[in-house]
């Protein structure tokens, strides 16, 4: 097979010292402008995350939360900004549901996307903070033209979501969701936008916004408090990592799943042969869904609130536990696994870097599109549905319960080597996270590929039923290949299937950066 294979994009890679990658275009430019303005890589990633709220609200908001990992010229540093449940949500208030609600206040976790804005701009930021909203401020007042795949994504949750209170107020002017092309403004949400900025957050969790909130779920029959909203707090962690033929893969630890992609690659790194199979092969491509597998078995059983784990993170990165899991994997065959027992010891995604070696990975979700579908009166903040990601039922680490924090799909990657920055990635879209991380580390560290094409090749996907999904672009033989092994396969049409989520990716090079930026979604690379 060709290792300079081309896939369907025509996007070329990004070369440039200063970089900004994210899937809208004009919080991409927001971004850019922060680091023409003298600021550096966190004030751009903020710029972006907080104009994406306004221009891509089909994937994040206000009430969002968020997830990071940053070099600041020394060292990584992980932002954990995922809020707690409600103190009101005993098991007992589920306990009648076999599974956790899709929508409405029972879904609602406190939003920490707010914070994650503070506490990056205080501690590592360089521009003051209000200049941080300008862009998006000015979006969401005077309006902004909506892109092509941020609008058929509305349409779709404005089908579903007209009927939430305060969802058709603020999103579907008109009585519809606006088309692309066409120019949607939010005042509302500029004013709450300049509340944040002036209060460096204190408005939002301590103010009159955090009163509308309150005051919202009251009416709704949510039990979120103020003291819910006021006691929410940041935590900065460590990174979980593992090693990966001599690159080392680092992830933001529980309570989100970006330790299966370490699982998987920790997995993959004991089948040396995976270095000489092409990443298009079946062979190659069975390796990785079969690690996969073995990651989301334990992904599912363990993981949760570290505070409510069983065993620690690490116990799951053990080489010797991964070696264990290794011998499962079949070459000619396709497995159904579970867990193992190791001894005990809707989202959007960015990524920027500056000529002073600072790099920035970031991720922002209100999980499913819109969230909750709950938009707060008068303010333009959308909710998050973060709570879905519990589980109903008592006896599990994630179960439901006060003061805790659900199991989380979004999670930022990022790469070193010999101690140095080697690259800052993500990949959005649910449980796709995780799985194209594996992918990316795959093809950009074990094959070279540059960022573009790594971002462009077709993807595979295991399913929640177990079942491969392959988006088009692989060959029949690769289709009919897995077939073969006993995997059962869809093929996804379309060129840009947003079921395989949208990549962004920044390489540090020997004089600046290489970028890619997903043809699945609207944005960009930009740079100078």
């Amino acid at each position: 097979m060709d290792p300079d294979k081309t896939y369907s994009s025509v996007r070329q890679p990004l070369f440039a010292q200063n970089v900004v990658a994210t899937s809208q275009p004009l919080a991409a430019q927001a971004g850019l402008r922060m680091l023409a303005n003298g600021g550096n890589a966190v004030d751009a990633a903020l710029a972006a995350a907080i104009a994406l709220t306004v221009v891509e609200p089909t994937s994040n908001g206000i009430g969002s939360d968020a997830f990071s990992i940053l070099w600041d010229g020394k060292g990584l540093h992980g932002l954990n900004a995922s809020g707690q449940s409600p103190s009101g949500w005993t098991p007992e208030r589920f306990s009648h549901l076999d599974q956790m609600p899709v929508r409405g206040w029972d879904t609602i976790t406190v939003p920490g996307a707010v914070s994650a804005w503070v506490g990056l701009s205080e501690r590592f930021g360089r521009l003051p903070f209000e200049h941080l909203f300008e862009p998006a401020i000015r979006y969401a007042r005077y309006g902004y033209l909506v892109s092509p795949i941020t609008a058929r994504s509305w349409a779709r949750a404005a089908e579903v979501l007209l009927d939430q209170p305060g969802f058709a107020e603020t999103f579907m002017p008109n009585g519809r969701a606006p088309i692309a092309g066409e120019k949607f403004a939010c005042p509302d949400m500029a004013t709450t936008l300049e509340s944040i900025a002036e209060s460096k957050g204190e408005a939002f969790y301590l103010g009159h916004l955090a009163e509308k909130i309150i005051d919202f779920s009251n009416a709704g029959g949510g039990v979120m408090s103020r003291d819910d909203l006021a006691e929410h707090r940041v935590d900065w962690v460590d990174t979980i990592s593992t090693d990966w033929f001599g690159y080392k893969v680092h992830e933001i630890p529980p309570n989100g799943q970006g330790i299966a992609a370490l699982i998987a690659l920790g997995i993959l790194r004991n089948q040396p042969e995976l270095t000489n199979l092409a990443p298009d092969s079946v062979e190659s491509i069975h390796l990785q869904i079969e690690a996969m597998k073995l990651a989301f078995g334990d992904l599912h059983h363990y993981v949760s609130d570290p505070r409510t784990m069983a065993l620690p993170p690490n116990a799951l990165l053990d080489p010797d536990y991964l070696k264990s899991r290794t011998d499962l994997i079949n070459w000619s065959k396709a497995q159904i696994p579970t867990h193992g027992v190791p001894k005990s010891s809707g989202t959007v995604y960015l990524t920027t870097a500056d000529d002073s070696g600072m790099m920035i990975s970031y991720i922002q979700s209100n999980y499913m599109g819109f969230g909750s579908g709950l938009v707060v009166p008068g303010t333009g903040i959308s909710l998050q549905n973060r709570g879905n990601g519990f589980r109903s039922k008592p006896g599990h680490a994630n179960s439901v319960g006060p003061r805790k924090r659900p199991f989380h799909t979004i999670i930022p990657g990022f790469v070193m080597k010999d101690g140095s920055p080697e690259m800052s990635f993500g990949v959005m879209g649910g449980s796709m996270q995780a799985q194209g991380h594996v992918q990316m580390a795959v093809r950009v560290l074990l094959h070279g590929q540059n960022p573009q094409k790594a971002s462009d090749a077709p993807r595979w996907q295991v399913m929640e039923d177990g079942s491969i999904a392959l988006e088009s672009g692989f060959s029949v033989s690769v289709v009919e290949g897995l077939r073969a092994l006993g995997h059962r396969v869809t093929v996804e049409e379309g060129l840009t299937n947003q079921a395989f989520g949208g990549a962004q990716l920044i390489q540090r090079t020997h004089q600046g950066y290489v970028a890619g930026s997903d043809h699945r979604k609207d944005g960009c690379a930009v740079g100078f």
